[in-house]
């Protein structure tokens, strides 16, 4: 049971406290609040033998989580796995090198499986009976699914040209899907008035405290999976902002609770990444700005990452600067690029967010930026198979023959010859058309 652990809601400004209740600004500064947790209590109750004998779920961390008890939605949600990504580091010139694979998330492949579990558990606890939220796509599907095995009714609120895998993805589990002309940033201010009208519970706006905490375990399981250490590196996709902020406050809980046995503050550098089409994040860190300046039409094929005016960007501009860490922008091309060589070395198909992710990192190791001997995780957070445009052209199409061992022998022997084709192409813009897999297939 958790419910002793979960004090309240804190302004991140001022630090006024609130009750804990569907609410997510203060009304003192509007500064955005977050959860307020009794650290000590929990020192006292958690301990890594506790941990381990616990489901190798993101509930195993439930008394760092804000729910009353145990969870109502989501319980297989989260223990992915963290993939040693030896083939890709050689190939980026690196030494050590880790994928948090979230793109098998449960149930519908994407980090924010995580988030929604946390938030839809909580509008249970507040009696919501209809839940919605404002959506790039991977939320949307979440909270359609996770609200249908809940028995919620979901109203959930996208821009009009999301990724057609994407609205399938949440029109299958019945949710009532609107589709609107306009950018996410839009899309969420409609979604604010909707939830203060029809007193309904939206994950990202009224719910977001509680929904924001669920991107924590992600770093807990991290911290966990290398042995209850951090990385030298960790490389985060920014959409909103909050995920790279709620990494590194799930490695200082852990310090505050006694499960990491010395401080990360200075040991792991946190670096953001964004499509260049929509950064408005990595240009302030990059132009030394404290915040962003919003971007009014985002342009880029990495929709999930789309959002103009991250509600957190000032924090995620801090979180980078305090930990040593930087933020990069890749155009569509390099992401592309990225997603290809990401399947081809690692056997992981990540959508366009993880494409960013990846050849940020590659622009941050060419820079110096990261060290090639240093220890790297990259967090990829969600699943190709939503994002096949982005690709598609890249690829070959396979070679078609008759049923005849003479027609195929020809492609075998110019398996050699187009390896090293591939090999030469690997780091260029364009590197799909010798993929091993299409050309012999």
């Amino acid at each position: 049971m958790s419910a002793q652990f979960a004090r309240g809601l804190k302004c991140r400004l001022c630090g006024k406290t609130y009750p804990k209740e569907p609410l997510n600004f203060c009304t003192e500064d509007f500064g955005p609040l977050e959860v307020d947790y009794d650290y000590p209590a929990i020192a006292k109750a958690l301990t890594r033998e506790k941990l381990a004998a616990r489901p190798d779920t993101m509930w195993r961390f439930r008394e760092l989580l804000p729910i009353d008890g145990e969870p109502t939605v989501g319980a297989h949600v989260g223990g992915t796995p963290l993939l040693r990504a030896d083939r890709l580091a050689k190939e980026l010139g690196v030494k050590d090198l880790w994928i948090k694979n979230d793109a098998v998330n449960f149930p519908t492949l994407s980090f924010k499986d995580r988030v929604v579990s946390v938030a839809l558990s909580k509008a249970r606890e507040f009696g919501f009976k209809t839940v919605g939220c404002a959506s790039t796509g991977n939320l949307a599907n979440s909270v359609a699914a996770n609200a249908a095995a809940a028995g919620l009714q979901s109203y959930i609120l996208i821009p009009a040209d999301l990724e057609r895998a994407k609205v399938l993805g949440t029109s299958i589990f019945g949710a009532r899907l609107v589709g609107v002309r306009g950018t996410y940033d839009q899309v969420n201010r409609l979604c604010t008035q909707i939830a203060f009208k029809y007193g309904w519970g939206f994950v990202n706006i009224n719910l977001r405290p509680f929904y924001a905490e669920g991107s924590k375990s992600m770093g807990f399981e991290i911290a966990e999976q290398l042995g209850w250490r951090v990385p030298k590196h960790v490389v985060v996709p920014m959409a909103g902002g909050s995920l790279i902020g709620k990494i590194q406050k799930a490695f200082d809980e852990l310090y505050k609770v006694g499960l990491f046995s010395r401080d990360p503050k200075g040991s792991v550098k946190i670096h953001g990444a964004q499509p260049t089409g929509c950064s408005p994040i990595s240009t302030a860190v990059k132009n030394g700005w404290e915040t962003h300046k919003p971007v009014r039409k985002p342009n880029t094929i990495a929709k999930s990452l789309a959002i103009g005016d991250p509600a957190d960007g000032y924090f995620a501009c801090k979180v980078i600067r305090d930990s040593g860490g930087w933020a990069e922008d890749v155009s569509d091309a390099e992401i592309a690029d990225a997603m290809a060589l990401l399947g081809r070395t690692e056997g992981v198909f990540a959508e366009t967010a993880g494409g960013v992710t990846l050849a940020v990192a590659r622009k941050l190791i060419e820079q110096g930026r990261i060290a090639r001997d240093e220890e790297i995780v990259l967090c990829i957070t969600g699943n190709g198979l939503k994002t096949q445009d982005a690709v598609a052209e890249l690829l070959e199409p396979p070679a078609v023959i008759n049923p005849s061992l003479e027609e195929f022998e020809p492609l075998v022997e110019g398996a050699g010859e187009l390896q090293k084709t591939l090999d030469g192409h690997i780091g260029k813009e364009t590197c799909g058309s010798s993929s091993p897999i299409s050309s012999v297939s």
